[in-house]
């Protein structure tokens, strides 16, 4: 049996076996699956902020920026967040959160997926600089066996060191999962919710029974994008 607690989110994390029930619901034979619960209420609970696709040095002007913070009170919901905001000048820029998860079978593929809420203020179909901020910044989702990092290139920009796609366009290690776009034309932070249940990606832990998991925002609006995390629930099955 998995324990990964935190005070406040409840971070559920359950190996369910062959004849273990997970509440009401019986689990199939030779099942067996992970389910974590992040809602960030006390603290970032491991989830590291990051930044890619953008130079090295001149930073300043990016405005970049990551932490833990209340919901916007328009909201309507009480709590803290993850937040994270970014000014895409390179007209590429990604904005991820990582963590890394331990206790798997080692060398053992699985299936991983998202369940992500949020909250953004970008209208789906609003205007701005190069794209919509809200129909052109594209939230992506993925896991992989080594810690993903923001590397510089030959020509001194921060790459990552997975396969993300760009964009709207899946990679190997991150899938789409839409826009941060939210309903009407009112610019107003709103929770909404995106998910890959029905498309999990396929991966391999490493020695030691470990995945990093990664999700973010991959812009080609750009302005300042400003986001808040509210929850991220994530399902590990083999």
């Amino acid at each position: 049996m998995l324990k990964e607690l935190n005070m406040k989110s409840m971070i559920g994390v359950f190996m369910l076996l062959a004849a273990v029930g997970c509440t009401e619901t019986p689990v199939p034979e030779g099942e067996e699956r992970m389910e974590l619960n992040y809602t960030f209420e006390q603290d970032m609970e491991g989830w590291q902020g990051g930044f890619s696709d953008l130079p090295t040095e001149g930073q300043d002007i990016y405005e970049l920026d990551y932490g833990h913070r209340p919901l916007p009170e328009e909201t309507g919901q009480q709590g803290n967040a993850l937040f994270i905001q970014g000014h895409n000048r390179s007209d590429d820029l990604f904005m991820f959160f990582k963590r890394q998860i331990n206790g798997l079978q080692p060398n053992t593929q699985y299936e991983v997926s998202f369940e992500i809420e949020l909250a953004s203020q970008y209208p789906e179909e609003s205007f701005g600089i190069g794209g919509s901020p809200g129909g052109s910044v594209f939230l992506k989702a993925g896991a992989v066996n080594y810690e993903p990092l923001a590397e510089p290139d030959a020509d001194g920009y921060l790459q990552m060191n997975l396969d993300k796609g760009n964009q709207a366009a899946d990679g190997a290690d991150m899938y789409d999962m839409g826009t941060v776009g939210i309903e009407g034309e009112e610019f107003a932070y709103t929770l909404i919710s995106r998910q890959n249940i029905n498309r999990p990606l396929r991966v391999y832990t490493d020695d030691q029974g470990s995945l990093w998991l990664i999700f973010g925002t991959d812009s080609g609006f750009e302005g300042l994008t400003e986001l808040y995390y509210n929850s991220v629930k994530v399902n590990v099955k083999k």
